[in-house]
């Protein structure tokens, strides 16, 4: 998830640009760099760190260019954060650039067949393949929106880009797939981005383009082709009301929504070009470990604090139940004053949204230390965790501005599917017809999140009203559900500053049964695809017949729970492996909007840090 701004037009290029960014700057904070035009030559300044630090080289620099540009800010998925895996990059002979805000599936697969033909690479990122793909297809023909689309069609996987060329210096070529690219229409003059904020200071008017879309922007005149065949497409512009503020959120009330809403798209990066749906296998070569390596493995010992240690007890059920293999699931604040018993044959498995959490980052220390093997669960390239471990599985949900973390919790939990599915392969753990159900089970997830966000959302805001002035609630779940209890519980929490606890429901019995009467909501979990569900259909009973006040979760169309309780909340049906996450959207979606009916900061809850870097 990177930002993306261009400009075609007469007016002083850098200004616009450096605004543009700071205005996307949410979306990556990396590294940043421009491209424009000086006297006839193609310039390029990128700058390691916040955008202050490009400013700063831009303004050493003294140039002053009018016309063209292009400029990025990033958020890195492949390859360290550094200079040179800053964008724009170039082709070979420095007279073409690219911005790239995606994914590129099969770019290892492109860059070997480039390196063959005498292309050298200067960064270790994907998006460099595309120059030096244009710059082959610049050898069949002398039009660039031509040869953009002869590179674009050997492409896999996501990208939205913006294309300079020295021999087009009036030109700037847009296209999409899978990645927001937006474009702004002004007056003799064209922007795009990919995002609204960017184009806000100088035009309202914009046009979405939409996947196989691209653009031709010169100041006088803006052209849409299809990607596929070229041929000519037709949009009219659309006016955007929002103020500057809400263009930062996309529209929503407050980040941590926009995150929410954001979990099918950052599911569907952190599996894209790692699953293969009909033969359920996983390819993650990033991992670090050989495969005789993974099959010695006795013990696998999972390291995390607060949402992430939910994700790990997630990943406990998972790899017990198909990898067959101990799991330990470890507080970073215990777990490095404690005498573990780790060993050689033990496989640490540190998670961490930012990389950086220091308890986390000290137990996998003593992890190393005792000769274990270390995976990270990540979503910051090159941060500290990810140095320390053979391999790390990134999570690619870009940057998450929100405090309550969201859409990285559902994509660590994704990410673990995908280790769980690679180990049992290699374990020969589990049956090829349950790995190639889970795999697909896995792909539809993105799009059954999106109906699901759409129809819940509205009734989880009128219940969140109804419930907002209580005083405490019991999230109840079993099994592979029981960490997610603990999730709903945590978000309602942090966010609304109501006292809520999250349980095993089996232990209720076991002490917080006394907690509960009519002012007590308990929030109950209860899928019928579980083989648990008669189980928990018992608790909420237990619960009825002390005049709790239930408020139900469960598998769409289930009668007897909506006889039973006060109020029932549907969900779709899905594999047991996959309801984690369908489950923890609804509870993330209650916790925001009782939070907001009571007035709270939610996107910075009082007391709370992004990321606990200190003890």
């Amino acid at each position: 998830m990177c930002g993306i701004i261009g400009y075609v037009g007469n007016r002083p290029v850098i200004p616009i640009l450096l605004e543009g960014l700071r205005r996307l700057e949410y979306r990556g904070y990396d590294s940043a760099g421009v491209a424009f035009f000086y006297h006839n030559e193609l310039k390029i300044i990128r700058a390691l760190g916040k955008l202050i630090n490009l400013q700063e080289k831009l303004v050493a620099s003294g140039y002053n260019p009018l016309g063209i540009g292009l400029g990025h800010t990033r958020w890195a998925t492949h390859g360290e954060p550094s200079e040179e895996n800053a964008h724009p990059h170039a082709d070979c002979r420095q007279e073409l650039v690219v911005v790239h805000n995606g994914i590129i599936e099969n770019y290892h697969v492109l860059r070997r067949e480039l390196e063959a033909k005498g292309h050298r690479f200067s960064s270790q990122t994907d998006t460099e393949i595309i120059p030096h793909l244009i710059e082959e297809a610049l050898k069949e023909t002398t039009d660039l929106v031509e040869a953009v689309r002869l590179a674009l069609a050997k492409v896999e996987g996501a990208y939205a880009i913006g294309v300079l060329w020295r021999q087009s210096p009036d030109m700037l070529v847009a296209a999409r797939n899978q990645s927001p690219l937006v474009l702004g229409v002004g007056d003799i003059e064209y922007f795009m981005a990919s995002d609204i904020p960017a184009l806000l200071p100088w035009t309202n008017q914009v046009i979405f383009l939409d996947d196989g879309e691209m653009a031709v922007l010169t100041k006088d005149n803006l052209r849409l082709l299809s990607i596929e065949d070229g041929a000519s497409l037709s949009k009219a512009p659309v006016t955007i009301t929002w103020d500057a503020s809400m263009a930062e959120k996309a529209g929503f009330k407050h980040f941590m929504l926009k995150e929410i809403y954001e979990q099918p798209q950052a599911i569907l990066n952190t599996f894209r070009g790692r699953l293969d749906p009909e033969t359920g296998r996983v390819k993650i070569p990033e991992i670090g470990l050989a495969e005789e390596e993974i099959e010695r493995l006795r013990k696998i010992c999972i390291i995390a604090c607060g949402t992430s240690y939910h994700a790990g007890l997630v990943a406990k059920y998972l790899f017990e139940s198909w990898v067959k293999i101990p799991v330990e699931v470890e507080l970073g604040s215990e777990f490095r004053y404690r005498d573990a018993l780790i060993d050689k044959d033990t496989l640490a498995i540190p998670i961490s949204q930012s990389g950086e959490t220091a308890d986390t980052l000290a137990s996998l220390r003593k992890a190393r230390e005792e000769g274990a093997f270390a995976v990270a669960i990540c979503n910051v390239l090159g941060s500290t965790i990810t140095r320390e471990t053979d391999g790390t599985i990134y999570t690619h949900a870009g940057p998450e501005i929100g405090v309550a973390s969201t859409k990285a919790f559902t994509s660590q939990l994704t990410a673990l599917l995908l280790l769980m599915l690679y180990f049992a392969e290699i374990k020969d753990s589990m049956p090829e017809e349950e790995r190639i159900r889970l795999a697909k089970s896995l792909v539809r997830l993105p799009g059954l999140l999106e109906k699901l966000i759409e129809e819940v959302h509205p009734v989880l805001k009128d219940l969140a009203y109804e419930y907002h002035k209580k005083a405490h609630f019991l999230y109840l779940g079993r099994h592979v559900l029981f960490p997610i209890a603990l999730e709903g519980a945590l978000k309602l929490k942090e966010i609304s500053y109501i006292h809520a606890e999250g349980y095993a429901a089996g232990e209720m019995k076991h002490g917080p049964i006394a907690l509960i009467d009519e002012e007590m909501p308990v929030v109950a979990l209860a899928p019928r695809e579980q083989h648990v569900y008669e189980k928990m259909i018992s608790n909420v009973e237990e619960v009825r017949s002390r005049r709790g006040e239930v408020i139900a979760f469960g598998t769409e169309g289930d009668q007897n729970l909506a006889r039973m309780t006060n109020k029932v909340i549907f969900l779709p049906s899905c594999s047991w492996e996959i309801l984690p996450i369908v489950y923890t959207v609804p509870l993330q979606l209650l916790a925001y909007e009782i939070a907001v009916a009571r007035g709270c900061d939610v996107d910075q809850p009082r007391n709370l840090a992004k990321s606990v870097t200190v003890e």
